[in-house]
């Protein structure tokens, strides 16, 4: 699968509270939570982020395991998040509902807010249009490969119980 979008760049230990704050919790409505994603952070995330590729540091995702946090990212239109590292029930939660991510220090370091990066999630390779830096990334095996591009874990047991006509 291959993707292209603009870098929107952010720092170190970015939380779920600030991915989709707290008093936004009271509604699962994806148009909703885009409306509010990473608003304390950066004032005009929403108008910016439909199509952007999010490029943050360690600990992306730390705090509660909330699900609204990747669902507002991807409703706001992130079409994939890298970032050095990933808390682990983020990390689980971005693919649980087809969000691409990947951890890739290289690309974090290097690349600026506003440069233009071309993704091949297949083969974890990330190609800075603007300078022509290639950074690597460990890919997802191909099962997990599947699920996002699936949108999600629950499309694709869909997909697999409609297969098997379940």
């Amino acid at each position: 699968m291959k993707l292209t979008g603009k870098v929107i760049k952010c720092s170190d230990n970015i939380d779920t509270d600030v991915i989709i704050p707290a008093r936004y919790l009271n509604t699962s409505k994806e148009e909703e939570l885009a409306a509010h994603c990473m608003e304390d952070l950066i004032a005009n995330f929403s108008e910016i982020a439909r199509g952007a590729i999010l490029v943050a540091g360690k600990n992306f995702g730390c705090g509660s395991s909330r699900e609204h946090a990747p669902a507002a990212l991807r409703a706001s239109g992130i079409i994939c998040v890298i970032a050095e590292d990933f808390a682990r029930i983020f990390y689980r939660n971005a693919i649980n509902i087809g969000l691409p991510i990947l951890e890739c220090l290289e690309a974090v370091v290097y690349c600026s807010d506003g440069d233009t990066l071309e993704l091949e999630l297949s083969e974890g390779t990330i190609h800075n249009i603007m300078n022509g830096d290639i950074f690597h990334a460990v890919p997802f095996p191909g099962f997990i490969q599947e699920i996002i591009s699936e949108g999600g874990l629950m499309n694709m047991a869909r997909k697999c119980t409609e297969v098997e006509g379940i």
